[in-house]
């Protein structure tokens, strides 16, 4: 089959079908921890990764734009990609909130994924914008984290990211798909969504289960 589009991606798949696909081809550490969260469980996030790396600081120096990296991924996002961020201390940092979704949001991107915590939830929530986080607190970055390097190998949540992995939200958590297991990834869980619809209807129909199993193999 071809390359399938994003737009396919979000349309047919979903985030429970790729983990077991990446488990398929070995890639067993690819689900971030149920820590991470969806602000909005109803939205589907779907694009490409684009990676920051916070560290931790205590003070800001006079005259410095603490946001200054930050600011230039958030400006440099193309429609489709999402804002990684991996946050040293994530319960002492929220990196995102409002105006960076609003930011995001207008130049197309996809939604938003950290380690760290989110702020200014409600107004999140009414855009639609799709955010998954670590944690909901009011705590500004400024003074407690900055971005020292923008696309970047990063551990987002301890998983493995890298700029133009396909990253993969909804309400069952949060998926990184390398780019070099992506095409077999991304085959393996189209053929599984078949098998997945014709074992429903066998279980609607009354089958048992064992028997659907062996029939399909999915379960």
């Amino acid at each position: 089959m071809s390359a399938p589009s994003l737009e396919e991606i979000r349309k047919r798949l979903f985030v429970s079908v790729l983990s077991d696909c990446l488990d398929a081809v070995g890639l067993r550490e690819q689900a971030l921890p149920a820590r991470i969260r969806p602000l909005d469980e109803s939205l589907f996030m779907v694009g490409r990764a684009r990676t920051a790396a916070y560290m931790e600081v205590f003070h800001v120096e006079p005259g410095e734009n603490p946001y200054e990296l930050e600011m230039q991924l958030v400006d440099g996002l193309l429609p489709d990609q999402i804002p990684v961020f991996a946050c040293a201390n994530q319960a002492r940092v929220g990196p995102w909130g409002e105006l960076l979704s609003t930011a995001a949001q207008v130049r197309g991107a996809a939604g938003a994924l950290m380690d760290g915590c989110v702020r200014d939830v409600r107004a999140i929530r009414a855009m639609g914008f799709p955010v998954f986080h670590g944690g909901i607190a009011p705590l500004d970055s400024k003074g407690r984290g900055k971005v020292m390097a923008i696309d970047v190998p990063i551990r987002c949540a301890g998983v493995e990211v890298a700029s133009g992995d396909l990253v993969c939200g909804d309400a069952d958590g949060v998926v990184v798909i390398p780019r070099a297991a992506e095409g077999e990834v991304l085959r393996l869980a189209f053929e599984k969504i078949e098998g997945e619809r014709n074992t429903l209807e066998e279980l609607r129909a009354g089958h048992p289960l064992i028997e659907v199993f062996r029939r399909h193999g999915v379960l």
